[in-house]
């Protein structure tokens, strides 16, 4: 299956799954994770299409301050969690044009939502390359992790050149490090 079909596959597998069950057990592990490594500055999203939800984190990880982005132009802008917000043209919350936004230098960890990720960290997402051009230019030390239920972590997804994997994957069971290629 190319990009496209396999993006309508696992957003069709990801509306059957219950990810408000497991949303919660994914972020008692991410939590845990962050808080063993000192992040303390979190870029975190705000779900959108039954993605699993990483807004159980600003109550299990309260020492953390948290960021969202916001997709303007092709790039992603890294703004406080509480910015004003708007809708985007396709449907989800960010934060609104004019929020105050901070440098991905602020960021010690980043959590990235996906349609899927394989086990080298790879995802899938929904085909705009927002964040593979965001985690390309992030710090060196800044953890990446992706978030999303263990049925939605799989052997190996295509990939283009640009693609950038994140280091560790988060999903009900626990959380691990992304397998080196």
């Amino acid at each position: 299956m190319d990009k496209d079909e396999l993006r309508r596959y696992y957003l069709q597998l990801r509306q059957q799954l219950d990810t408000a069950a497991l949303g919660p057990r994914a972020c008692a592990a991410l939590a845990g994770f962050l808080r063993s490594r000192r992040a303390r500055h979190v870029m975190i999203y705000l779900p959108f299409r039954n993605e699993l939800s990483p807004l159980a984190l600003l109550e299990l990880y309260p020492e953390a301050e948290y960021y969202l982005p916001r997709a303007s132009a092709g790039f992603l802008t890294v703004h406080p969690y509480h910015s004003p917000r708007e809708r985007h043209r396709y449907g989800f919350e960010q934060p609104a044009i004019g929020a105050p936004a901070v440098g991905e230098e602020t960021l010690e960890a980043v959590v990235v939502p996906g349609l899927a990720f394989d086990r080298h960290g790879f995802r899938l997402g929904y085909g705009g390359g927002y964040y593979d051009r965001f985690l390309a230019e992030l710090p060196p030390g800044v953890f990446t992790v992706g978030l999303a239920p263990r049925e939605l972590v799989v052997d190996e997804l295509p990939r283009d050149p640009w693609d950038v994997p994140v280091g560790w994957l988060a999903t009900e069971e626990g959380v691990r490090a992304s397998e080196p290629l």
